[in-house]
């Protein structure tokens, strides 16, 4: 794909990990999880970049896109992050890890270009994970919608 559109290869990302999200029935943590992964990766890789170019990350890429959050009830839920990690599917958990992996280097698809749909994802789950109120919602299938 070499001199092929950015946007397209951004868009094959994104397709490809709305597919795998829906075969594989992948939980809220999960996303969750990897994404956050891809994010620091990603990050940590631009950021090393820019240091070396003495140039500044713009804003854009280095904070987590703004959600807004639901008004908190009187009682705040506390989960037990070990029981929690204890839970996760780790062998679906690579499964999504190396399709994201896979797809940037296949589709050449630029750091920059690949922290962004990465920063989109990490909005979609960071508001999901504002609205969970148990342990259950974050291990039920990540819904998306026909137009994602």
């Amino acid at each position: 794909m070499e001199g092929g559109d950015p946007e397209q290869r951004m868009t094959t990302l994104h397709e490809r990990i709305v597919h795998m999200v829906r075969q594989l029935r992948i939980p809220l943590l999960e996303m969750s999880l990897v994404v956050s992964k891809y994010t620091r990766i990603l990050l940590s890789a631009i950021e090393e970049q820019a240091e070396r170019d003495g140039e500044t990350v713009p804003e854009v890429l280095s904070t987590p896109h703004e959600i807004s959050l639901p008004e908190k009830q009187e009682s705040e839920l506390r989960f037990e992050v070990e029981k929690l990690l204890d839970a996760v599917d780790e062998e679906r958990m690579d499964i999504l890890d190396t399709l994201i992996r896979t797809t940037i280097n296949d589709e050449m698809i630029s750091h920059v270009d690949a922290l962004m749909v990465m920063r989109s994802w990490e909005k979609d789950v960071r508001e999901r994970l504002s609205l969970a109120s148990t342990p259950g919602q974050l291990f039920s299938p990540l819904d998306i919608s026909e137009e994602h």
